[in-house]
């Protein structure tokens, strides 16, 4: 339908007029100058994103992260990453939680470098940004972090490791996660420093990757095992590489022989203790990393308090020794004490 020039230029007009009031509303309810959307005196946002959404440590942090908002009077948005390792999804998860007024966001990130701009530019909206278990590069975009100091938990499984072959010259196979993983390097340098070897020595039999994958860690095993089948201990990033290892090496009737060490605290890992397939395990609080995510997180909605954070970077939520076999004066809890605070499903 054809409309004359002398009509369209009435009906445009009257468009603006029409348009004028809803467009100066937007503009005055838009906040600026470090204050973020959602202060309108309802119910305080917190978002949380993590690696993923299945992995049982992460499912653990979710679920301590909401108990603590809501005692706070306050609401939990749980996103998550696709996979471990995706960035472009945490991308989308914490964009989309600015878009819906956040006070705060916990993330823990998949990649500590990539995900640094997005969590920059949720600061420059006002809002408190925390990391969980996994710093950022440089600590940059964040407020705070909460993890676990995976150093000393590398150490302390090296130690064991070493006071269990009671004086016996090491034969170490070593599963790691995968090159250039802060929390990998450190586990692993760690345990080097806890059993007093360095990265060459001719005590290490062989290293191979295991991305943390039980699968992949029964693989890695049976691998290292066929180059040298006088291995005698293993350094194992995770629990789930340490029971694939264990699996391995009671196919291949070495259960009794070789002392297996690990990391996490998750209770099929305590598990995997108890009933003998890993000699200790070094347990982390991914519980508490949330919930002190959240207590920050009001406090900073409150009056904009925000954490000290000490020279190291991140505020240390601890690591236990497990096992029920303590040795060489190392100071540890039995599985008992470790079923009752661990994390996931005991199977």
């Amino acid at each position: 339908m054809n409309v004359s020039t002398r009509t369209a230029r009435s009906l445009a007009a009257a468009a603006v007029l029409l348009a004028l009031p809803t467009a100066l509303a937007g503009c005055s309810s838009t906040k600026t100058g470090g204050t973020s959307s959602g202060d309108s005196g309802g119910t305080i946002k917190i978002g949380l994103v993590t690696k993923t959404d299945s992995n049982p440590y992460f499912v653990s942090m979710r679920d301590a992260a909401t108990k603590a908002a809501e005692a706070g009077g306050a609401e939990l948005i749980a996103k998550a990453g696709t996979a471990d390792g995706d960035n472009d999804s945490q991308v989308a998860a914490v964009e989309n939680l600015i878009a819906s007024g956040v006070k705060a966001i916990l993330i823990t990130p998949n990649d500590s470098k990539a995900i640094v701009p997005t969590l920059e530019a949720a600061q420059k909206q006002g809002i408190f940004v925390a990391a969980l278990d996994t710093q950022t590069d440089g600590n940059k975009g964040v407020d705070a972090t909460w993890a676990t100091d995976n150093t000393k938990a590398g150490e302390q499984q090296g130690a064991y490791v070493k006071a269990a072959l009671a004086g016996k010259t090491p034969v170490l196979a070593m599963l790691d996660l995968q090159p250039g993983v802060s929390v990998g390097d450190q586990r692993h340098s760690g345990f080097l420093t806890g059993i007093g070897l360095a990265d060459g020595s001719p005590d290490i039999a062989g290293t191979q990757d295991t991305n943390g994958d039980q699968a992949k860690g029964q693989t890695a095993m049976e691998n290292l095992l066929q180059k040298n089948d006088q291995i005698n201990a293993v350094y194992t990033i995770n629990e789930p590489a340490a029971i694939g290892a264990a699996t391995a090496l009671k196919n291949a009737g070495k259960t009794d022989q070789v002392v297996v060490g690990s990391i996490d605290g998750g209770c099929a890992g305590v598990t995997a203790v108890k009933d003998g397939q890993i000699a200790a395990t070094v347990m982390q609080f991914p519980s508490k990393m949330a919930e002190e995510g959240v207590k920050a997180a009001l406090a900073f909605a409150k009056d904009g308090t925000k954490p000290t954070v000490p020279a190291s970077g991140y505020i240390d939520t601890g690591v236990q020794l497990i096992t029920d076999k303590p040795l060489g004066g190392l100071e540890a809890q039995d599985t008992a004490w470790g079923l009752e605070n661990c994390w996931g499903s005991a199977s």
